[in-house]
């Protein structure tokens, strides 16, 4: 199995080998990752979308979460494609908007019906984890991880504001001089604030059951009890006690959810391509301006860039005789 410094060393002997500059080096990412695609398409026979943010190498840049801007990638990914061959979408964000992630959801189930499944190679949380909830199965590694989907608002959880602030009512009223301790507190929302987070709680919840119930479980008897309590963990405020809480694949399968184990008996192949593919696009997010990819095993490719700047590849460590 490539690991993450083979890819780089055949990143930088295919630099060495076209005579590239430092200034073509994105040559080399961009033709070594789309081989790796290439050859996972070939061995599942499915489409591939690959859907890669730059959020732990490019933490300071705006734009890293899901936003109706990807949507465009989205299209141009899929288009050409047979969707008879169903997709397998790689998913790799922090997550994002739950309108943006709603409408892409929607519009990749009008291209391919129930026929998705998600591929986490490490992270997907959030607004990611309600995409990968979308789909009839979540293929992960040991190393895999999806998170809570609870609704944040402005960098806010939901579920701890209306929790906040039944705590202040409560306290209130047992003991009415904490009114001026709470009033500090609550006085920080702004009109509308505590009902907006009522229906964002809403609204993802729904929105994820709605999914699980029309296709991971679709058909079972027991579809809506299984899909209400997998919301009902995936909310947990409580229980889950951050958003930033990664939950690993034997967690998903307890909970319910249909888990495809990357390290099971006959996936090897499987196995290697993805966790080559996932080092590839690391190191295309690492070594280049590059923030966010959309991109698909033909080659198309959907990237939002930095401002041009140089970038140099960094050598491979070398291996000690």
């Amino acid at each position: 199995m490539p690991n993450w410094n083979d890819v780089l060393k055949e990143i930088t002997d295919y630099i060495k080998e076209s005579k590239l500059n430092p200034q073509q080096a994105g040559q080399a990412l961009d033709a070594v990752r789309r081989k790796y695609l290439r050859l996972l398409h070939e061995h599942t026979k499915r489409n591939v979308i690959a859907y890669y943010s730059g959020f732990l190498s490019k933490p300071e840049v705006s734009g890293l979460d899901i936003n109706d801007e990807d949507k465009n990638g989205f299209m141009m990914a899929v288009h050409r494609m047979d969707r008879s061959k169903g997709l397998d979408l790689l998913l790799h964000t922090p997550g994002g908007g739950i309108g943006s992630t709603q409408s892409i959801v929607n519009y990749l189930r009008k291209m391919f019906g129930n026929d998705i499944r998600a591929i986490v190679p490490q992270i997907a949380m959030s607004a990611g984890t309600m995409v990968a909830c979308s789909c009839r199965a979540i293929v992960m590694g040991t190393h895999s991880n999806i998170g809570p989907i609870d609704p944040q608002l402005r960098d806010v959880p939901c579920y701890g504001v209306i929790e906040e602030f039944r705590r202040a009512y409560r306290e209130v009223k047992k003991a009415p001089t904490k009114a001026l301790l709470w009033q500090t507190i609550i006085g920080q929302y702004r009109p509308t604030f505590l009902s907006q987070c009522e229906n964002s709680i809403k609204w993802s919840n729904a929105f994820v059951k709605e999914q699980l119930e029309a296709v991971m479980f679709a058909g079972e008897p027991d579809a809506k009890e299984k899909a209400s309590q997998i919301v009902k963990l995936l909310t947990d405020y409580r229980g889950n006690k951050s958003h930033n809480r990664h939950i690993h694949a034997e967690e998903c399968e307890a909970m319910g959810l249909k888990i495809e184990r990357l390290e099971a008996t006959g996936n090897e192949t499987l196995q290697d391509l993805v966790l080559t593919v996932h080092h590839c696009y690391m190191h295309s997010l690492m070594n280049s301006g590059t923030y966010k990819v959309v991109e698909n095993h033909m080659g198309t490719a959907f990237m939002k860039q930095l401002a041009i700047q140089q970038f140099m590849m960094p050598q491979p460590p070398q291996r000690i005789p």
